[in-house]
């Protein structure tokens, strides 16, 4: 286990009750969990922005009556097959799909996979989960 250390954070009033009503909201036992968690997430977005190796999820919806909608996401997975570590696929109702795609790799990489799916017409919905690889944090 790594040493711990221990700092002071000045702060405004108002902003600190803000937050203390957050940290209760999202359950936190104390500011320092939250404000470890605040570090992390910030590491994390410079992982990206650097462009490290990185890892996080593509989710999609998709109407898998569209036409060649299917045979189109199937031909962008297998062009970036080096970044994509797994799919999963759901059906969400008799029309829609959701399809989750795990990603490790380049950030820009992973950003271009995004930006092709996310382009495809039929596709109702993307969102880019980031995250880590855990090595820096």
């Amino acid at each position: 286990m790594t040493k711990l250390i221990r700092f002071g954070v000045s702060m405004e009033e108002g902003l600190l009750s803000k937050f203390d009503r957050l940290l209760k909201a999202e359950g936190y036992a104390s500011r320092s969990e939250a404000i470890r968690d605040l570090v992390r997430r910030t590491i994390v977005e410079e992982e990206w922005v650097t462009g490290e190796t990185v890892s996080g999820s593509i989710m999609l919806v998709y109407n898998h009556h569209h036409r060649e909608l299917l045979e189109k996401i199937m031909d962008i997975q297998h062009d970036f097959h080096e970044v994509i570590i797994s799919t999963q696929h759901v059906h969400m109702d008799h029309d829609n799909c959701l399809e989750i795609i795990v990603v490790k790799g380049m950030a820009e990489v992973i950003k271009n996979v995004y930006n092709h799916l996310t382009a495809l017409k039929g596709v109702k919905y993307t969102s880019l989960s980031r995250a880590t690889t855990g090595k820096k944090i």
